[in-house]
């Protein structure tokens, strides 16, 4: 068995993956650079391809399956950028990872820190030399009521850290978890938006809930709220979030994920012109965190990643499903 990883970052992917190999019994083969006409055929005699967030478009994976490739892995939760239908018709099995959620979890809690405290805004400035107070008032956290929009995984783990802050917790789900209900309030859509000081964001992004953050759903939002994303950019339209922003509706937001980020985050574009107006307007705004996807980076969110498109392939191919025990090709 054989897997060809994509956009594969040598400082600490790589070191994960020369453990994988040993642990499954698999080879693999990397490029550093996401797949493009140049790299595709380094995917010959690879059963599985791993990616980041990427364009696999219908006409991406056709490139794929043409070189032999049966298996997308995403080294990712969301699968937005992988055209499922298009994989569906080719025969294509895709899959994606699960990681540790407290990684993700507490640096949602710490922007919601940050923001409320108005943290970023007071480095900048003590970083100058200015120690006045003026325009530096924040808010007590434990005074706010919070909303968590997705009780997943990651979402359930904010709500369990978030208990231990004095905050009152409120969820929205399609589906209600037991777990969530320990701690938090479940509530209607239109009432968590109306009554959480703070709006964190935990779902998967897909056709349903594109753009659920949006000039309507500002509009009901309590006066002086704050939006925090740590999930995908998809869930926020940036136009109405701007100017939700612009009016004072609301106090600030930060966000980890932006729309159209890729061709952006992970790559080194200092002193370049930015291509994304609207995170060029945001960057502008002193009420606004921007983390370029990077909630995720834990040394153990990584090795999670990595090996979940190793144990992915193994479980492809073999037919045999992982329980919590070593894994050798052959066993």
């Amino acid at each position: 068995m054989k897997i060809c990883f994509y956009a594969l970052r040598e400082y600490d992917e790589l070191i994960f993956c020369e453990r994988m190999k040993e642990k499954y019994n698999i080879e693999f083969v990397y490029s550093t650079d996401y797949p493009n006409d140049k790299n595709i055929a380094l995917a010959s005699g690879c059963e599985g391809v791993s990616c980041t967030p990427c364009d696999m478009s219908a006409q991406a994976l056709k490139k794929f399956h043409d070189v032999g490739v049966k298996y997308i892995l995403t080294r990712s939760i969301g699968y937005d950028h992988i055209d499922l239908k298009a994989a569906r018709e080719l025969g294509m099995k895709v899959d994606t990872v699960s990681y540790t959620p407290t990684g993700v979890a507490d640096y949602a809690i710490m922007l919601m820190l940050a923001s409320v405290r108005r943290f970023a805004h007071i480095l900048k400035r003590t970083e100058l030399q200015d120690y006045s107070l003026k325009n530096k008032l924040g808010r007590d956290f434990s005074q706010c009521t919070v909303g968590i929009m997705g009780t997943g995984r990651i979402g359930t783990t904010v709500i369990k850290h978030l208990s231990g802050f004095g905050c009152k917790i409120l969820a929205y789900d399609i589906y209600e978890n037991d777990e969530a209900k320990k701690f938090a309030q479940y509530v209607s859509l239109d009432e968590i938006l109306s009554q959480s000081d703070i709006i964190t964001l935990h779902m998967n992004a897909n056709e349903q809930n594109y753009h659920i953050i949006n000039a309507q759903s500002i509009a009901k939002m309590k006066q002086g709220a704050y939006i925090i994303n740590t999930a995908r950019g998809k869930l926020i339209d940036s136009e109405a979030l701007i100017k939700g922003i612009e009016t004072g509706k609301l106090a600030g937001a930060a966000l980890d994920v932006v729309e159209f980020e890729n061709g952006l985050y992970y790559y080194n574009l200092m002193g370049e012109v930015m291509i994304n107006p609207k995170l060029a307007i945001l960057r502008s705004f002193p009420n606004v965190i921007l983390s370029p996807h990077t909630a995720f980076y834990t040394a153990e969110d990584v090795c999670d990643m990595v090996e979940g498109n190793f144990r992915s392939l193994y479980e492809f191919e073999t037919g045999k499903k992982l329980h919590g025990v070593e894994a050798k090709s052959g066993a």
